[in-house]
């Protein structure tokens, strides 16, 4: 697969990247308010970080390169 820079995708991913960090910034009020306190800090986190993990990989336009891969190996192509 070719890989092709988007300035498209570079600004959803940037903009992806940067929610997922506020939410990793402000996760204790996000928590407190949202959900059931401290039990949660953890669980908010994680899924901050799973949000930078995924802005920054759709920022380099590498989302659909690991799509690509997911497809081929659920269907063996």
């Amino acid at each position: 697969m070719q890989w092709n820079f988007s300035f498209g995708w570079m600004l959803i991913g940037l903009i992806i990247t940067t929610l997922s960090g506020l939410v990793v910034a402000k996760y204790q009020v996000i928590s407190d308010n949202m959900l059931s306190g401290v039990s949660s800090y953890d669980r908010v986190k994680f899924w901050g970080l799973i949000g930078v993990g995924l802005g920054l990989a759709v920022t380099a336009n590498l989302h659909t390169f690991f799509l690509t891969i997911l497809v081929s190996l659920l269907f063996k192509r």
